[in-house]
């Protein structure tokens, strides 16, 4: 593992292209473009105002930085660095904005949610989406209930007119309407597309426990509800595959509904206590650094005095039986810390990895094969994020210090960010080939290179 000296950044704004070429960072009111192989400056954009959010075009082509605060859109060409694009929602202001998936209109979304409005970068006409609907939720990135068919040729987008919720399904080469429906929800949550295009999972209010499978021609394939009167579902994921939808809910249980009769075929829980022998639970501790005295410059380097009073730490094999630390959640408060608050399956369908919110220093890997617990890691610090390497199973961790966490089928692994002063990982991103990622802290970033195994 390699890494990379350390930039400035802001509000963690910083993205690969999706051709995997460039990385793009913000700096308050500035946009950097790099070259991701040797993060030499390719452009600087200024933009009017502190950049609160960014987006690559699918192409790579462009890029739209977002200023919430002034209700102002720019978009930045990379082939033409002359030619610059801004989108003014004037009154009306901005809550969300983002590309479509022929990265040729900006879809955004105003205060209070009265409109999207749908901008075309050819032909600069304007379209208008009326009743959008805010579905606001922990574990989704985006305020507005927007969801593109990974093909993009559909977007589905909730709605709520009359105090009820409604599915529009539009063609995003015309924005044509091909379907509208009512969905039968107290207050829908959530949407979200199969990987394959063909159905769509709209989930309700954590209020209660339901999640609704509809048709691309809006036929209700199923619905589904594990129980009744307590508050339901969390966080919700597809498999690359489309095969399996994981539900996770605040009883601290994921469940597998199957694509055939989109009936449970199994339920994960979460226990404090880990009692089965055959799983194996890696725990994170502290070791002191070893410091060689002969070889040691005094006064060492200023990168080298950082890395050597920095905490080390390493995996440990527990002995079963395991009692993870769990958090009491705060029951009169509203978003209890309890249940499962992050899922992700790994880009092969073979794994699946969990967080519950009240064990949060715990990370579970499930074998999606065989339907079974495989691997729980046990850190120091509560889990931030993690992310499955694109191309092969192989998570990767933060957890809010200076050390990024590495676990695959062969083991687990902790590393030290080698970089001089305090650099605590907070969020980080792939790259789309696998061999490198961002990390990611408050006011800085590096990059990250694994080394290619043998064969590879």
């Amino acid at each position: 593992m390699n890494f990379s000296e350390v930039f400035k950044l802001s509000g963690l704004l910083c993205r690969v292209s999706p051709d995997g070429k460039y990385l793009a960072s913000c700096v308050q009111y500035r946009l950097i473009v790099r070259d991701v192989n040797n993060l030499q400056i390719l452009q600087l954009y200024s933009c009017l105002d502190q950049i609160q959010y960014i987006e690559w075009s699918s192409d790579s082509l462009f890029i739209l930085c977002a200023m919430y605060k002034r209700g102002i859109v720019q978009v930045w060409s990379l082939e033409q660095p002359d030619w610059h694009c801004k989108i003014d929602e004037g009154s009306a202001g901005l809550v969300a904005s983002c590309w479509s998936p022929d990265g040729r209109h900006i879809l955004n979304t105003t205060e209070f949610h009265l409109r999207i409005t749908v901008w075309s970068l050819c032909t600069k006409s304007v379209s208008y989406i009326k009743y959008p609907k805010a579905c606001q939720h922990d574990f989704l990135i985006s305020l507005t209930g927007i969801a593109f068919t990974k093909d993009g040729r559909y977007m589905a987008l909730a709605e709520r007119r009359d105090c009820k919720d409604f599915i529009s399904l539009f063609v995003c080469s015309d924005w044509q309407l091909l379907r509208h429906f009512d969905t039968e929800t107290q207050d829908l949550a959530g949407i979200e597309w199969a990987p394959n295009g063909c159905v769509l999972a709209v989930w309700d209010t954590c209020l209660e426990y339901k999640i609704l499978l509809y048709s691309l021609d809006g036929r209700l394939l199923s619905t589904y509800s594990a129980y009744e009167w307590s508050l339901g579902i969390k966080s919700v994921a597809w498999s690359p595959s489309s095969q399996f939808l994981a539900i996770g809910s605040y009883d601290e249980k994921v469940r597998i509904l199957n694509h055939v009769t989109w009936k449970k075929i199994t339920e994960f829980e979460h226990p404090a206590t880990i009692a089965n022998p055959k799983i194996i639970v890696y725990k994170e501790v502290e070791k002191c650094p070893r410091v060689e005295t002969e070889i040691l410059a005094f006064p060492p380097a200023r990168v080298e005095a950082s890395s050597l009073f920095s905490t080390q730490s390493k995996y440990d094999i527990s002995q079963i039986p395991v009692s993870l630390q769990c958090v009491k959640p705060i029951a009169d408060r509203a978003n209890p810390r309890i249940g499962i608050g992050m899922l992700s399956f790994s880009p092969d369908n073979c794994f699946l990895a969990t967080k519950n919110d009240n064990i949060p220093n715990a990370i579970w890997i499930w074998d999606v094969q065989k339907l079974k617990l495989f691997v729980v890691l046990e850190q120091l610090y509560a889990v931030q994020l993690f992310q499955w390497d694109p191309c092969q199973p192989r998570l990767a961790i933060c957890t809010g210090n200076s050390k990024v966490y590495l676990w695959s089928p062969a083991g687990c692994v902790s590393v030290q960010v080698p970089v001089e002063g305090d650099f605590q990982v907070l969020s980080l991103c792939w790259h789309s080939n696998g061999d490198c990622m961002a990390l990611l802290s408050k006011d800085n970033f590096c990059m990250c290179y694994l080394e290619k195994e043998e064969g590879k």
